[in-house]
This record gives structure tokens, C-alpha cells and sequence, in this order.
């Protein structure tokens, strides 16, 4: 049973917020994520930190701005995922307002794996003939690639947000706000926050030489929220007002027509759209490509602007979505069926291979697993030349690169390749090797955690004042930005059963009762009756049916009550 905990706070918080004419409840949701002044809160662009305190900034824009004038070839080597997808549609915009000769290419990851290696520069050289080539949301670590592309005569600007490794590619100039040196105060940018500040830096420098009709860079906030969003990076201040400004656009119906047709696909109204819509509904769809496919489908939606040709793309992904779910549920379910054969429950980690396992999806996987265990878990799939590719997800209090940083210092030459975060990392080894690699991995995180870290906890806000639970504090916390490091608000209350009943065949729905006042409620992925009393972890949403709009109750976790006065629990 997870230990559900309240998040601490200060009074003198939650007051200052108060007189500063937030709403009580916002007040205490917002003192409880480490606000202290209204003036945290503020969102205009104005409170963006400036571009000149990211190293190397300044100068890749000049020779961006160099290379344009001399009408250079420019080719982006994006990644396939969502934020390598919308960082590479950033670049292809601005890019072309500018007056840059600009194309892209994105690895097709089941046959050139991550990032720009040498053998994505060689199809680079011989489809594109670049004479420079920029990485988005890539390149921090791709030493081999680099060197490849200086034989080539190909100059390279490196745009990246990963961790460095102990070598750094020899590139013409690299930006990432976390290489050593960087005074950048946020070390959370996803890659398309990294390139749309070097756009900005890149429009400022053409703007000093007296070029004309530059574009307004505003214009693609909403490509930058969807990618910080389904990037799951920290939610720091800076992030926030990205999100929010490409929300505000997206709300505004002024998103790009792709944007606005994966939304249509998804069901979702774009004048309601809040992070959890970029997060859950569109980020899947536009990641289905590059696990899939080719992120190039995804990268087309992105830049097109015509929006028939946008839905019909849209459509396309997801339909790629739906496919990628259904081979998720059985590779879900043949993990689920090892590990209830596995001897050994008592481990700190789950390193899973299956040759079966499709490479695209393995990621997500991994994170069902490590949700479901509250363990670092790693899920691996037969790649070519007798390798297996990992893809890793931890939990909070292991840092995942430093864990497998560790093994390779360990065992060298055991992981042929690695790279990530804190929480998500990918790695490569002979397959013969998983074994060692397992054991090995273990005996790491086992040095690194204690069995109170593998105790799985559910952080929530507390108990909802009745007096709170209205329509207008519901649409507050609905256009809130939440995400990873500023997480979405949950209440804890004890509730009786009045009435519950199924509906659309797996899904409970609620009539609860707490101190008199009644809520309707709503719990997913469940059919099985509950008890007359329970205590519920559970988020405070809006439900609009038939025209109407109310409240409701969503629980994400319940616990049985043996209490004939839930109220008092």
C-alpha cells in the first residue's frame, strides 16, 4: 500500500499569495510547490531569462547569421521524438522566414539508431550535400558523428539539452545549457526551448545588420510548449511561461494547423487545451511516428500550413497511435507474465529483454513498469548485428545516466553506447552481454538506494475545502501549467459510496459523500464494485455532458475505509 503524504508549506506563503489576490486555493496548491510571491507567477515574455547568458549563444547565431548571407545549405538532424520533432519544426520556420536555404533530415531510429552518427552524415552528404548541418534535441554526445562530418568538409552547430559526457564533439560551436561553463539559470529547456532561444538570438543579430520583415518569433510558442510539455522536462519557471504562452496561442485558435488537427483527432476542444491535453493527446500521437515509423510524417504536420493536408496527416498518426497502443498492451503483458515467473522479488531494479519486443515502444514500457514497481526499470528489444537497445526509466531519488555511467566505469566496454537524464536514459549492448549487464545494474542501484527509496508514495495537496469545490477553482486549476516539477494538483479525502454504477464497461462512476456535501466522481480502468466507504486520491476536473458542465471527482488511487464516519478519517 503506497504511503499517501501532504506536501509542506508555509503560512507566511499561503498569506502573502493570498493578499496578493490569488484564490485561496491556488494559494495553498502554489506555496506548496515552492511559491512564495505573485510575482513567481507572472508569464509575460518579458520574464524570460535573456539569451545571453547561454554560452556559445551569441556566437552560433553569428555564424548562423554569416551562413545565411552567404547562402549556405543548411540541413537540421532532428530527433524522433516530440520535442526533437517540434525543435526541428521551430527551426524550419524561423529558418525560412529568415531567407536561409534550410531542409532537414531525421534518422529512421530503427535503422540509425540516436543521433548524428557517421552514418547519418554520410546520407546527409550524399541526399543533401550540406554545408552545415544543425542538431536538434541531439548531437551533445555524438563525437564519432561530428568527426565524420569535419572529413567531410561539413561544419557542425550542436543544439542539445542532455547531459554531457566526459568528451565533447569537436563542432564548429555547441549550445546546451547544461555543458560545463554555462551560467544559462535554466538547466530545463527541452531541445525546442534550446532552439527557439537561438532563434531569437539569430533574428537579433540579422535585425542588427539591417535586415528587414523578420519574423515574429511568437508565432511558434505553441510548437515550443508541445515540445516541452511531451519532453516531461522540469516545469522551472522559465518553462512556464513557454507552456503558457503556447497555450494562450493554442487557446486563441492561432496554433499551427497541425497542432489544431492533432487536437481534432484527439477530441479535444483547443479553446479548453491545458498541458495535460499537449502531454496525454497530442504528444502520443506525433511520438506514434517515430516509434513507428519515420518522424517525418510527424515533422510535416508540424510545418505544413495547409490544414486539410494538416487533419489528413493527423488522421494517419493516429491510426499509427492506435496500432502503437495495441503493441504496447502485449508487450505489457508478456513483461507482466516474466516478472510473475521471476525468482527474485526482492530486487531494486527490472532489466527485461524479449526478443519479440518492437524497438519503437519499449520506452513506454519501461515507464508502465517502473509506475506499476516503483523501480528503476529498463526494457530492451533485439536490435541488428547482435545487439539489444535500452530504454530506461527510474524514479525519483536515482539519477539513471550517473547509474549507468557507473556500470560502464565498472565493466568498460559492457555498454556500447548511453546517454540521457535523470529519469529516462538509452543504452545499447551485445545481446549476449544482457545478463552481466543485469546483474550489474543491480548491484549499482542497489549502492545508490535504500529500501525506503523503493516504497512508492503519493504526493497530493491534502483535503478540498468544500467551500473550494466550485466551478470557478475547477476552471482555474484546469488553465493551470502542471507537469513534471510542478505537479498537477491532488486532493486526499475520505468519502461514503452513495452511488456507483458502471459505464462504457470498465469505468466506475461515482456519487460521493463527505460532511454532508455531494460529488460526483469518476474512477477509470475499473469495473469491481467499491466499498460503502473509502479514502480517494483524486484530481478536482470539469465534465461537460449533454451541454451541461459540473464538477467532478477523477480518483486516481482508493483505499478501503473500515469506518462507518469517513469524514473524521
Amino acid at each position: 500500500m503506497p504511503a499517501i503524504t501532504i506536501r509542506p508549506l508555509t503560512a507566511e506563503a499561503v498569506d502573502e499569495l493570498t493578499r496578493s489576490g490569488v484564490h485561496p486555493l491556488l494559494a495553498r496548491i502554489y506555496a506548496a510547490r515552492g511559491i512564495h510571491s505573485e510575482q513567481q507567477l507572472a508569464t509575460g515574455l518579458e520574464r524570460l531569462h535573456a539569451p545571453d547568458s547561454m554560452l556559445n549563444l551569441q556566437r552560433m547565431a553569428t555564424l548562423l547569421a554569416d551562413a545565411i548571407s552567404e547562402n549556405k545549405k543548411l540541413l537540421i538532424i532532428a530527433d524522433y521524438d516530440a520535442d526533437g520533432a517540434t525543435a526541428c519544426a521551430v527551426g524550419l520556420r524561423a529558418l525560412r522566414a529568415m531567407r536561409a536555404q534550410i531542409d532537414y533530415l531525421v534518422p529512421n531510429r530503427f535503422e540509425y539508431g540516436y543521433g548524428l552518427t557517421p552514418e547519418i552524415v554520410q546520407l546527409a552528404a550524399h541526399e543533401k550535400t550540406p554545408d552545415v548541418i544543425i542538431t536538434v534535441d541531439n548531437g551533445i554526445a555524438s563525437v564519432e558523428g561530428v568527426a565524420e562530418a569535419n572529413r567531410l568538409g561539413i561544419k557542425v552547430l550542436v543544439t542539445d539539452h542532455h547531459l554531457p559526457g566526459d568528451t565533447l564533439p569537436d563542432a564548429w560551436s555547441i549550445i546546451n545549457p547544461n555543458q560545463q561553463h554555462c551560467s544559462f539559470p535554466s538547466k530545463h529547456l527541452a531541445g525546442v526551448g534550446v532552439m527557439f532561444y537561438l532563434m531569437l538570438a539569430l533574428r537579433a543579430v540579422l535585425r542588427e545588420r539591417g535586415a528587414a520583415d523578420l519574423p515574429n518569433l511568437g508565432l511558434l510558442l505553441d510548437l515550443v510548449a508541445l515540445g516541452t510539455v511531451a519532453d516531461v522536462v522540469r516545469l522551472d519557471a522559465n518553462n512556464r511561461i513557454l507552456v503558457h504562452q503556447g497555450l494562450k496561442r493554442i487557446r486563441a485558435g492561432r496554433a499551427q494547423p497541425g497542432i489544431m488537427a492533432l487536437l481534432r483527432v484527439a477530441a479535444r476542444d483547443p479553446a479548453r487545451a491545458g498541458t495535460y491535453d499537449l502531454g496525454f493527446a497530442v504528444g502520443p500521437r506525433l511520438n506514434a511516428a517515430g516509434r513507428l515509423t519515420d518522424m517525418s510524417l510527424g515533422i510535416e504536420c508540424l510545418t505544413t500550413d495547409d490544414p486539410a493536408r494538416a487533419q489528413a496527416i493527423a488522421l494517419e498518426l493516429d491510426a499509427l497511435n492506435r496500432e502503437r497502443r495495441a503493441i504496447e498492451a502485449d508487450m505489457q503483458e508478456s513483461a507482466l507474465a516474466a516478472l510473475a515467473q521471476a525468482t527474485d522479488a526482492s530486487g531494486y531494479t527490472l532489466s527485461l529483454y524479449d526478443p519479440q519486443w518492437h524497438q519503437g515502444v519499449i520506452g513506454i514500457v519501461a515507464s508502465r513498469l517502473k509506475d506499476k514497481y516503483h523501480r528503476p526499470a529498463i526494457a530492451f528489444a533485439r536490435g541488428s548485428h547482435g545487439q539489444i537497445k535500452g530504454s530506461a526509466r527510474s524514479i525519483r531519488g536515482l539519477h539513471l545516466r550517473d547509474a549507468l555511467d557507473l556500470v560502464a566505469k565498472r565493466a568498460p566496454g559492457l555498454i556500447l553506447r548511453f546517454g540521457g537524464h535523470a529519469g529516462a536514459a538509452g543504452l545499447t549492448l551485445h545481446e549476449a552481454e544482457f545478463e552481466k549487464f543485469r546483474y550489474l545494474f543491480e548491484d549499482v542501484v542497489r549502492s545508490l538506494l535504500t529500501p525506503a527509496d523503493l516504497e512508492r508514495e503519493i504526493e497530493t495537496d491534502g483535503s478540498l475545502p468544500p467551500e473550494h469545490a466550485t466551478l470557478e477553482a475547477a476552471h482555474a486549476l484546469q488553465d493551470g501549467i502542471w507537469g513534471q516539477g510542478f505537479p498537477e494538483p491532488r486532493f486526499v479525502d475520505a468519502f461514503d459510496i452513495v452511488q456507483q454504477r458502471v459505464v462504457g464497461t470498465r469505468h466506475l462512476k461515482l456519487r460521493l459523500r463527505r460532511d454532508g456535501n455531494f460529488f460526483e466522481g469518476i474512477l477509470f480502468g475499473h469495473s469491481d464494485p467499491l466499498p460503502d466507504a473509502i479514502r480517494a486520491v483524486y484530481r478536482f476536473s470539469i465534465n461537460e455532458y449533454n451541454g451541461v458542465t459540473s464538477t467532478q471527482l477523477m480518483l486516481d488511487h482508493w483505499e478501503h475505509l473500515q469506518c462507518s464516519h469517513p469524514h473524521q478519517v
